[in-house]
């Protein structure tokens, strides 16, 4: 069912309910249910966030970070880091080709690519150990405490560098008293999923915690031919943690997590009609329609069984181990070591149909190794500092098989092995030259080499590679970068519950590969580093006990964007799909968040991100048309174009809990806007995303003393139809990743 109009009005009345306001919400731990029979005023949670390398109230921090708890999570329906973009503002997590490799951007900054060997402009990390590649990110989300979304550049205080912002997933820590609790959920399409924990001391000096998640079918696709399902979810994931203190001054925390991941995938539609060589299907005009096939062919050439749906079989193993030594002097020593292992396997149809045009198969294997050591000043004080060491070293294997034998009449491998070393030290500090007024300053420097071996991309006859290239490939190619970032900010209390605060800080990401499937040496020439010089001005008040309100407006120069485009062959007289630096751009926005609890029981939560941007210097691409028709390259002047990402975030929450007898009643519903999404540079206006709403609800009881609660859930409750990508891999074939329609279901909780 579809409701054109009824998203706006529910939107309107949600708007002026919470503030009268066009602001948004500062994401909040959730505090424990107050009924209305409870005196006194209703008092702002005081959340605390350890962003910046130590504990302190995210309200005293002069950054604009959004944190969202564990409990409200669930009632958003993140389960996957993906998820997110519908929770926080600024924020856009798109699924190439619907497949399980993300794509991240973050105030507009982020880079979009449907291969596994680049970094993103905006990192992920759980409990301080940040993932090297955005497909190692792809895990279930599960006993977490919070997250922490901060944006702008990050890297004074990070061992990882990044130019949109960093994701940081922190969860629960094993506790001294023995807990339990055990959460179940059944919802619509057969799915149910199961997360539980126990947690307690296993000796005087030594806590432990064991947690775990299993997620299970939701098949909520057709295929539009034979009326088969897809979609069925099967993963598992463990975690067990030990925290033992060795002593007084050191403490040490072991990590240990594994998780597989043997889903079906996600299906692509066809938005527009389908009409090549003779064959002919109409657009699909439900989303839940999709169209898939494998060759015998490709199946023995991919190595899977024929008949197989699109699926993964990944498997993601992860160990890290902190130290943290309280030294004389007033200062800390942290050391975290960690080591991550992925299995990728994925296969794919990227066409939507059962014929062979754009068939996918992905076998990767990830191993990333970090060692981050910091030492800084242990307590607050007037003088803050943190300094830092991180080295990490990442190896990628990947190996690609494309199938166009019913389209182009052969099949492609590509395969390499990518290997990356990364050096940086890092520090900041902050001095309060009075009560009032501190300053910031934050340096990092980093090294990183880069280096591709043993690349090929070529035609496979049968299950053997017939060695056809345009081009030989190099077999080694490497090449190296040094960058420099860092941060400058001032940031003065106006008033016991007001922050004002203005900051420079500058970031860099690496240059990289376009490791596509080209056959073209072009391919391997490396694009360039690019840097963000970021300003920010920003305010975060508590107007009253009950009403807060936080800001921030940023200006980002964009030096050498790091862009899909394509570029001109002489060789192969065609267009080879590659990165290339824009010279120049700018992004401007700004967001506003609200938090508003005007009685108790009822809290009002809202958030409102905007942003644009355009090329602002001359930045030549080919014009696909005029340079297949002409035989030769024919440029167009990007500059004053627009940059393509949504303008416009919005959302927020209503929530309010009251007595019924002996328990405690919460209803609840959140809510989330995405502007149109254009597609300038490459695809063109056909592959415009349209604006969309979702609404999700929750109804809960729990009694007032109990230990259990249990209630029920709709997710996109008033079944929006929206697309997540659209794209195309073969011109001519025009796919979209379509959003879950409506979903309801039942969640049962327990805690010993």
């Amino acid at each position: 069912m579809s409701i054109p109009h009824r998203p706006a009005h529910l939107a309107a009345a949600i708007f002026l309910a919470g503030s009268g306001l066009c602001a948004g919400l500062a994401h909040a731990e959730p505090r424990e249910p107050q009924s209305a029979a409870e005196a006194g005023n209703p008092a702002l949670p005081k959340v605390v966030v350890t962003a910046q390398r130590r504990q302190e109230a995210a309200q005293d921090i002069g950054a604009a970070i959004s944190v969202i708890g564990g409990d409200e999570l669930k009632e958003k329906g993140v389960s996957t880091v993906n998820d997110l973009q519908h929770a926080t503002p600024s924020l856009e997590i798109e699924p190439a080709f619907g497949s399980g490799q993300p794509q991240f951007r973050l105030r507009g900054i982020g880079f979009i690519d449907y291969t596994s060997n680049n970094s993103s402009s905006v990192g992920v990390s759980v409990d301080d150990v940040a993932f090297a590649l955005p497909i190692q990110t792809q895990g279930l989300l599960f006993d977490i405490d919070r997250v922490e979304v901060l944006r702008g550049p990050q890297g004074t205080l990070y061992g990882r560098n990044t130019t949109g912002g960093t994701v940081n997933f922190i969860s629960h820590r094993p506790t001294r008293d023995l807990e339990a609790g055990i959460d179940a959920e059944y919802g619509s399409w057969n799915a149910w999923s199961t997360e539980g924990f126990v947690s307690g001391s296993l000796a005087d000096n030594l806590r432990g915690r064991l947690s775990f998640i299993t997620d299970q079918g939701g098949a909520w696709q057709k295929n539009r031919e034979t009326g088969q399902e897809l979609g069925d979810k099967d993963k598992l994931a463990l975690r067990g943690q030990l925290e033992w203190d060795i002593s007084d001054t050191l403490d040490a925390h072991l990590t240990l997590q594994h998780a597989y991941d043997k889903s079906e995938g996600q299906g692509l539609r066809l938005f527009e009609d389908y009409n090549q060589a003779g064959r002919h299907i109409g657009a699909d005009s439900k989303r839940r329609h999709t169209g898939w096939s494998l060759r015998p062919e490709f199946a023995a050439a991919a190595g899977v069984s024929g008949g197989a749906k699109p699926h993964v079989d990944n498997t993601n193993s992860s160990a890290s181990l902190a130290f943290n030594w309280h030294l004389d002097g007033n200062l800390l020593l942290t050391s975290i070591s960690a080591y991550n292992e992925l299995r990728r396997r994925e296969l794919g149809d990227w066409d939507a149909t059962a014929y062979a045009d754009s068939d996918e198969y992905f076998d990767d294997r990830v191993s990333s190794f970090t060692q981050e050591l910091r030492l800084g000043s242990d307590e607050k004080q007037r003088l803050n500092w943190v300094s830092g060491l991180y080295y990490s070293q990442d190896r990628l294997n990947e190996k690609f098989n494309s199938d166009f034998g019913d389209r182009l009449g052969f099949m492609t491998r590509t395969s390499y092995v990518q290997k990356v070393k990364t050096v940086g030290a890092f520090g900041q500090l902050d001095y309060a030259f009075n009560d009032r007024l501190k300053g910031i300053l934050g340096l990092r420097q980093e090294y990183e080499k880069r280096s591709l071996d043993d690349y090929f991309s070529g035609f496979i006859d049968g299950t053997q590679f017939d060695g056809s290239n345009v081009n030989p490939f190099p077999q080694h190619t490497s090449f190296s970068n040094n960058g420099t970032s860092g941060k400058l900010a001032l940031e003065y209390q106006l008033s016991p519950a007001s922050l004002l605060y203005a900051s420079f800080s500058r970031g860099y990401k690496s240059g990289g590969y376009t490791a596509h499937n080209s056959g073209n040496v072009l391919a391997l020439e490396a694009f360039e580093p690019e840097s963000v010089n970021a300003f920010e001005v920003g305010f975060k008040s508590d107007l009253s006990d009950n009403l807060r309100l936080n800001g921030a407006l940023f200006y980002y120069g964009y030096h050498d964007q790091q862009v899909l485009s394509t570029v001109w062959s002489p060789q192969s007289s065609s267009l080879v799909g590659t990165f290339v630096n824009a010279p120049r751009s700018r992004i401007v926005g700004g967001e506003l968040e609200l938090l508003w609890q005007p009685l108790h029981g009822l809290e009002i939560q809202q958030y409102l991100g905007y942003k644009k941007g355009k090329y602002t210097e001359d930045f030549f691409t080919p014009d696909s048309a005029k340079t297949v028709a002409a035989g030769t390259e024919v440029y167009d002047n990007n500059k004053g174009d627009e940059l393509s990402f949504p303008k416009l975030s919005y959302g927020g929450s209503i929530a309010y809990t009251w007595p019924v007898a002996e328990f405690d009643l919460r209803a609840e519903t959140n809510f989330s806007y995405r502007g149109q999404y254009k597609q300038l540079l490459l695809l063109g206006s056909d592959y415009n995303l349209d604006p969309y709403w979702l609404v999700n609800a929750n109804l809960s009881l729990t009694p007032r003393n109990g230990n259990w609660s249990a209630g029920i859930w709709a997710r996109n409750l008033l079944d929006k139809e929206y697309d997540l990508t659209r794209n195309f891999f073969l011109p001519g074939t025009s796919v979209a990743a379509a959003g879950e329609p409506r979903s309801v279901g039942l969640r049962v909780s327990y805690r010993y």
